[in-house]
């Protein structure tokens, strides 16, 4: 599994995930807490963060909330979770990140599923 740095190079911290979403810090909280974000403690100092690409124009990315939960059940930590999400899959072609941006859950979710079996 590849490095989270390496994988994903734009952070933001909770209160920047704030400041997108248009809401308040004890909500985006509430989001990671529900798993329609994730959030990895990172940083000097350490703090949680989200990776940027997780959101997208003021919003959560399309079909973000029900492949964390996919993976999740299948047993994926955050950090393992993530790096899946963000790392290139010649199959599909391209990172599964990529595609939920896109609004193409699909074949995303058919992998999701067929990890957590």
């Amino acid at each position: 599994m590849n490095d989270l740095d390496t994988l994903i190079t734009e952070w933001l911290t909770l209160p920047d995930v704030a400041e997108h979403l248009d809401v308040e810090v004890s909500r985006v909280r509430r989001l990671i807490e529900e798993g329609q974000l994730v959030a990895v403690r990172r940083g000097d100092p350490v703090v949680r963060m989200v990776p940027a690409l997780l959101l997208k124009d003021g919003e959560i990315t399309p079909h973000l909330p029900g492949t964390i939960t996919v993976l999740r059940d299948g047993g994926f930590e955050d950090a393992e979770l993530l790096a899946w999400l963000f790392e290139e899959d010649d199959s599909l072609p391209g990172r599964p990140i990529d595609h939920l941006r896109r609004g193409q859950r699909g074949e995303v979710r058919r992998r999701a599923l067929a990890l957590a079996l």
